[in-house]
C-alpha cells in the first residue's frame, strides 16, 4: 500500500514536471504598449512625465489609509477591479493590445490622484507576475491608464454629477470615459513616436486611433455597465463603507 501511494506520488510530480517543461512560460508583450517598444527618448520622456502624478498619488493613499483606515478594503477593492479588468488583454495594433482599463470606479470613488499609483501597481504585477511585459514602457502606460484615465473620469464624474444629478449615468459614462480616454493618449504617444511619412503625427494619430476604436468602443461601454453593476452591488452590501466615502473623500456620494 505505502508503495503504490509513493508510486502515485512520483507519478503526479513527474506529471507535473513535464507539464511544465512543455509549457514554459514566455512574455506575452500584452501590454497595450508593449515592452521595447517606444524608442529610448520617448520612454524616458513619459517615465519622467509620470512621475510626479505617482509621488502625489502616494501622499493622497498615505493619508486617506492614515485618516480612515476603514477605507482599506475599498482600496483594495479598486485595486483588485483595475487589475482583472485590465488583464483582459486581446491583441490589436502591432505592438499594442486592447482591453478594459478598471480605472474609473477607483477615480469616482476616491479621486484621480490615488488611482496613479493603484493603476501603476497593477501594471507592475502584470509586468512581472503575468509576463505581460511592459516595464521599459511602463511610464508611458501608467501615464495613460493610471495618471489620464482617472482624471478624465473623475472629472466627468463630477461634470455629470452636477449637470444632471444622475448617479449611474454619471458613473457609466465616467468610467467609459477614463477607457476611451486612455486609448486617445495612447493613440498620441504611439504617434509622437512613429509620425507618419506622409502626414505625419496627425495622420499616425488618426490611424492608430481609427484601429483602436474598433476594439476599445464595445469594450468601453461594456466596462461603464459592469461598474455601474458593481457600485449597485457595494450600495447593498458595503452602506456603511459607502457611507464613510462620502463624508471623508471628493468621490463618490451615494444617491
Amino acid at each position: 500500500m505505502k508503495v503504490q501511494k509513493t508510486a502515485s506520488t512520483l507519478l503526479l510530480i513527474l506529471g507535473f514536471t513535464l507539464y511544465f517543461a512543455v509549457n514554459e512560460p514566455q512574455s506575452a508583450y500584452a501590454m497595450h504598449i508593449m515592452e521595447g517598444f517606444l524608442p529610448l527618448g520617448w520612454a524616458i520622456f513619459w517615465w519622467v512625465l509620470f512621475l510626479p502624478f505617482f509621488i502625489l498619488g502616494l501622499r493622497a493613499l498615505i493619508r486617506i489609509t492614515k485618516e480612515t483606515p476603514e477605507l482599506k478594503i475599498m482600496l483594495g477593492l479598486a485595486g483588485a477591479f483595475t487589475f482583472v479588468l485590465s488583464a483582459l488583454k486581446i491583441p490589436s495594433v502591432t505592438g499594442s493590445s486592447s482591453h478594459p482599463t478598471g480605472t474609473g470606479l477607483g477615480a469616482v470613488m476616491f479621486g484621480a490622484l490615488p488611482m496613479s499609483v493603484l493603476g501603476s501597481i497593477v501594471l507592475l504585477f502584470q509586468a512581472l507576475l503575468l509576463a505581460h511585459g511592459g516595464l521599459t514602457t511602463l511610464g508611458a502606460n501608467a501615464f495613460s491608464m493610471a495618471v489620464i484615465g482617472p482624471i478624465i473620469g473623475y472629472t466627468v464624474y463630477k461634470g455629470m454629477m452636477k449637470s444632471t444629478g444622475k448617479q449611474k449615468l454619471a458613473i457609466f459614462t465616467a468610467a467609459a470615459s477614463a477607457d476611451l480616454s486612455t486609448y486617445v493618449v495612447t493613440s498620441i504617444q504611439m504617434a509622437l513616436a512613429f509620425p507618419a511619412e506622409s502626414g505625419g503625427i496627425l495622420v499616425s494619430f488618426v490611424k492608430f486611433g481609427g484601429i483602436f476604436a474598433l476594439t476599445q468602443i464595445p469594450l468601453a461601454i461594456s466596462e461603464g455597465i459592469l461598474t455601474v453593476l458593481i457600485w449597485n452591488w457595494l450600495q447593498t452590501y458595503s452602506s456603511e463603507e459607502l457611507s464613510v466615502l462620502q463624508r471623508k473623500m471628493k468621490g463618490a456620494n451615494q444617491s
